[in-house]
């Protein structure tokens, strides 16, 4: 890679390492996940986007429009819908209690057991998908050395070389800001790299109208002209992803369940000042991201129409495996060819932002899980702060090794998995959001009851998935009505034994 397009890509890696040691806060372990509920709401509304936005958004989201049209866009309508609910119903009940971790709202109102089984289930399906959007981040980098070195003449190191280096650099770099400024620095580096990545966006979308013959009007005509400006699909159908019904209703459920029961997203709201900041941050993060997700999806067009009027022909056959395009590979491949040298370098910076984003969340959110609902739960007054305070930072070290180690093994596994690994977490969202939903009624059924609902929930999930064509945006939905239905019933059951 050109020297300078490196130097770029180091300087950012330092500037988060300097960042987040300038942002070492308190030293009290509420401080080091909460921020001593001192964040602003714009910090928190940009954190929230930045760390559900990770490296295989912003190149899938083009490779969906390159390849088809608009239609994705529906699902981030249901995602506005459901941070509203989320705003509406869950919120309160969040702010009225002192929580660290989400789950300790389940474990207070039906019990340990079923608090603690949804922490493990939370600490599980987190790391292990973000351990895999760390080796995706790797897979992008190392297609973008990979084409450096085809530019050149020059010879390619080793993938899995490159790929250990890149997940080793990313994950180093990530451990080390979160472990020294807490959330504190997350939230205030999430600002940072959604500015970076948006940056990177935007220079894409100038170089890519510059180099279209007729610019923007040209290309939204020709995309108009091949049927590419499809936004909505008001098909009943089902087996189908992406329509209006799945995507609204199936996006808001989807978000109901990860803004509303996922530690990553409930952390950030508890950050905020005040129950009113933190519904004004969550409700605004739902119209950015639909603002974001349009803008990648314009990138997908505006590539669509680079390589159908001036690009060479042949010029994607590298990235064609069995006569099938690969289309989230289009977008990486663009910026190696045809970005000069140092913004080149700027929007690999801003792929690290995307994805150093979504792990530092991840990282220090399980870490105040597990001290929440595991350590704390133990040791009622285990150590001093300061003792407490390293071992939530060790917690964090833990689990940085726990998704390098995923990354690692992912190597050799094909980049499907990713996919497998997001159907996992929408199979799992819908217990969840189910459990929350009964633990959020006037009487919150006994802790037998919501383990009978879960483990409804589950059977039902597992036939769907198995013997159904059912689109896979409709699980969330199935899994949270099949989990409430069930605890209710249950509860009935348990109440009238005990009148019995």
């Amino acid at each position: 890679m050109p020297l300078l397009d490196f130097a770029v890509v180091i300087l950012y890696l330092a500037f988060s390492l300097w960042f987040g040691r300038r942002l070492r806060g308190g030293d009290g372990v509420r401080d080091y996940f909460l921020t001593g509920r001192q964040a602003p709401w714009w910090a928190i509304m940009a954190s929230i986007v930045a760390t559900e936005t990770s490296t295989v958004t912003v190149i899938s989201v083009p490779g969906y429009a390159f390849a088809g049209d608009l239609t994705f866009l529906q699902l981030a309508f249901g995602y506005v819908v459901g941070r509203l609910l989320v705003a509406a119903f869950l919120l309160p009940a969040f702010f009225s209690r002192d929580l660290l971790s989400v789950y300790q709202l389940l474990t207070e109102r039906m019990g340990r057991g079923l608090g603690r089984a949804a922490a493990v289930v939370f600490l599980a399906t987190r790391n292990i998908a973000d351990g895999l959007r760390l080796f995706a981040t790797a897979v992008v980098l190392a297609a973008m050395v990979t084409v450096a070195a085809e530019s050149t003449n020059t010879a390619a190191p080793s993938e899995t070389l490159v790929l250990g280096l890149a997940i080793a650099a990313i994950a180093a770099v990530t451990l080390a800001y979160t472990w020294l400024g807490g959330m504190r620095a997350v939230i205030w580096m999430d600002v940072v790299q959604l500015g970076l990545y948006l940056a990177g966006a935007l220079a894409a979308v100038t170089i890519l109208v510059g180099r279209l013959p007729d610019g923007l009007a040209g290309a939204w005509v020709a995309a108009s002209m091949a049927g590419k400006l499809t936004l909505f699909d008001f098909a009943w159908d089902l087996t189908r992803d992406y329509t209006f019904w799945s995507g609204v209703i199936g996006g808001a459920v989807f978000t109901a369940a990860t803004h509303g029961a996922d530690q990553m997203f409930v952390q950030r709201y508890l950050c905020s000042r005040s129950l009113r900041e933190a519904r004004l941050a969550l409700g605004l993060s739902g119209v950015f991201v639909l603002a974001q997700f349009a803008l990648f999806l314009a990138i997908g067009l505006l590539l669509w129409a680079f390589y159908e009027t001036v690009a060479p022909p042949g010029a994607l056959e590298s990235i064609t495996t069995a006569g099938a395009l690969q289309a989230d590979q289009v977008f990486p491949r663009f910026l190696m060819m045809h970005l000069p040298t140092g913004l080149r370098g700027l929007v690999l910076a801003a792929i690290l932002a995307a994805a150093m984003s979504t792990l530092s969340s991840s990282l220090n959110s399980s870490a105040a899980s597990t001290i929440g609902d595991f350590y704390l739960a133990r040791f009622r007054s285990p150590d001093d702060d300061a003792r407490l305070l390293w071992t939530s930072r060790m917690t964090t070290l833990v689990w940085a090794l726990a998704q390098v180690c995923v990354a690692l093994l992912a190597i050799r596994l094909s980049q499907r998995v990713i996919d497998d690994v997001l159907r996992v977490q929408f199979f799992a969202g819908g217990l969840m959001l189910g459990l929350f939903v009964l633990s959020t009624m006037r009487t919150p059924p006994a802790a037998r009851a919501g383990v009978a609902g879960l483990a409804v929930g589950v059977a039902v999930l597992l036939a769907v998935t198995l013997f159904t064509a059912l689109s896979w945006q409709w699980y969330v939905l199935v899994g949270a009505i099949a989990t409430v239905g069930a605890g209710a019933l249950a509860q009935r059951a348990v109440q009238r034994e005990g009148l019995a």
